[in-house]
């Protein structure tokens, strides 16, 4: 992050969280010491079920209803000890004060940054697909509050392709690209602004809007994000490239990238990846067929994400987004066997993550992968590399313009001390 930008915080919330905190920690082991070993049934019964769910999506058929049954009904027995055997007013009470300090310690974590005003370009473009995000250009009428910032609209019309498009404009004499579209439409228009180093704008009109989110774009505010080419600061962040295509977010390979691949994903998305499941992980799943070489020599992994920076995931705040982005890295999350005593390959799996300016996936045959969400097949070796401080973004300067879990510690314990320090001295200069 550049030192000219300014980031703060919403300090009150910080104090708040610490004491909320400290105070349903000291209250939970008040009601577990009062009503032991109730506390150890029910935290049994819960482990059971998860082991009983994760058996069970394995496997298919009547082995999966079975398995999944017998979770369910753990998690009922669990329940109902909470409800008849314990103090239910005593549970509500220490379950309301954790929601209450995730909840504060969301917000006093949530920064802002707001970036030095850049020129406005005078011939400013937007982009944008009228049916993306369930027909939100059309509902925020984005054309015409496009038209009102003197910033030109064109709509993508189908059987048009985008680069095209966006690349006549700039021969018009287009000096600022903006997109309002899902974040593969987003991947285009950044590819052809950072080529040309042109400015670019991330407008919410998607479904998910990942790469809004991670920049630190409101999602909530469409029209607002049309700012960013009125009186909007510039941040510079990285792309990503698998195969020598540009991606803004991320690569799936393996589990995820198999779902997405089949004719029923966009109808029963869920019910796909359960059906996916047992031919990756059960126990006549085929051996992995994804393999790179690392520093334990050639390993294989059942699931990969290649990232435009890493995410934070199985975390309590800012899970699934990117502190950063513009740390010139690939991160990389593998889903693979945990190997055993004397190198025997066992069926339990273990994450792993970590960061790589460049990273290659082999493999004997075509591989389905998910970019940025997009079923494509890739040819063997996938070749992934980062594009460090290639894309010159805009943010609206009502926006947050930073990542919101950009001051999230990646370790539990480290939460309240580092809200003890934001709501003493307020947040640092740059994100850590």
């Amino acid at each position: 992050m550049s030192e000219e930008a300014r980031l703060t915080v919403q300090r009150p919330w910080s104090v708040v969280a610490v004491l909320l905190s400290l105070g349903t920690v000291v209250l939970a082991v008040v009601v577990f010491i009062t009503n032991f070993p109730r506390g150890l049934t029910v935290l049994a019964c819960a482990v059971l079920a998860v082991g009983a769910a994760w058996w069970g999506i394995q496997r298919r058929r009547a082995a999966r209803s079975i398995a999944l049954a017998v979770a369910g009904l753990l998690l009922l027995g669990a329940i109902a000890l909470v409800v008849f055997e314990g103090e239910t007013l005593q549970d509500a009470i220490v379950l309301v004060a954790f929601a209450a300090a995730l909840y504060a310690a969301r917000e006093g974590l949530k920064p802002r940054a707001r970036w030095p005003r850049a020129q406005p370009p005078d011939r400013a473009v937007l982009f944008y697909n009228p049916k993306s995000g369930g027909g939100k250009a059309e509902r925020f009428h984005l054309a015409e509050q496009a038209r009102r910032r003197g910033i030109e609209p064109i709509e993508l019309q189908r059987g048009q392709d985008l680069e095209t498009l966006v690349r006549d404009a700039v021969a018009r004499g287009a000096n600022g690209l903006a997109m309002a579209g899902g974040d593969g439409s987003q991947a285009i228009v950044a590819m052809v602004a950072a080529e040309l180093d042109l400015p670019y704008a991330c407008i919410p009109a998607g479904t998910r809007n990942h790469f809004a989110l991670d920049l630190g774009v409101d999602r909530n505010d469409v029209v607002g994000a049309l700012d960013a080419f009125v009186n909007g600061g510039e941040r510079i962040v990285d792309l990503a490239e698998v195969n020598d295509r540009v991606f803004v977010n991320n690569v799936s390979l393996g589990l995820y990238a198999d779902a997405v691949q089949r004719p029923g994903y966009r109808e029963a998305k869920m019910h796909t990846i359960l059906d996916t499941v047992p031919e990756v992980l059960g126990p006549d799943a085929a051996a992995p067929d994804l393999a790179w070489h690392g520093p334990n020599g050639r390993e294989s992994a059942v699931a990969i994400l290649i990232s435009n920076n890493q995410y934070r995931i199985g975390r309590a705040i800012g899970s699934g987004t990117r502190p950063r982005l513009d740390r010139a890295a690939l991160g990389i999350t593998v889903l693979a066997p945990i190997t055993a005593d004397r190198g025997s390959i066992t069926r339990k799996l273990g994450m792993q993550q970590w960061t790589v300016p460049e990273f290659e996936v082999e493999s004997d045959q075509p591989v389905a992968a998910g970019i940025d969400g997009e079923a494509v097949t890739l040819q063997a070796p996938v070749r992934f590399r980062i594009r460090p401080h290639a894309l010159r973004v805009r943010i609206a300067p009502q926006h947050p313009g930073v990542s919101p879990s950009a001051l999230a510690p990646d370790r539990p314990w480290d939460m309240i001390t580092t809200l003890v320090r934001l709501a003493l001295r307020g947040p640092p200069a740059t994100p850590a």
